[in-house]
This record gives C-alpha cells, sequence and structure tokens, in this order.
C-alpha cells in the first residue's frame, strides 16, 4: 500500500483498519475497498481529508490497498 498523499511506503499499522504514514504524517483507515483519510491534530484528534483527496466522494475505491506493501 501506498500513501495517497506523498506516495510513501512507510506505512505502519496502528490498528485493525487503521495506518499511519511516516512519510507525512498522516492516518489512513482502510475497510474493504474504502479509504478514508484523516489528519493527527496537535490535541490527539482527527480531522477528516476525505474532501482534499476525493472531492465531492465520501470515499473512494483503492484497490492496491489489498496488496502487501
Amino acid at each position: 500500500m501506498k500513501c495517497p498523499n506523498c506516495n510513501s511506503k512507510d506505512i505502519g499499522k496502528i490498528g485493525s483498519h487503521q495506518f499511519y504514514c511516516w512519510g507525512c504524517y498522516i492516518e489512513l483507515q482502510v475497510i474493504g475497498d474504502k479509504m478514508s483519510v484523516y489528519q493527527v491534530e496537535e490535541d490527539g484528534t482527527l480531522s477528516s481529508l476525505d474532501d482534499l483527496f476525493f472531492g465531492e466522494e465520501y470515499s473512494q475505491e483503492f484497490p492496491q490497498a489489498h496488496a502487501s506493501s
């Protein structure tokens, strides 16, 4: 899997469906073929970046999310 923001493969798993990009410091949530992207705020809360990455869609299909890194 590659980061949709910086194309880094330096992705760490932090939960059953959650990943963290060490290249650009965003959190990714992958459930099935759907991906959501979040910015981690200073207080630890998450802000959705889906509108920046996916436009009008809430989430987008990413078939490569199932491929191993």
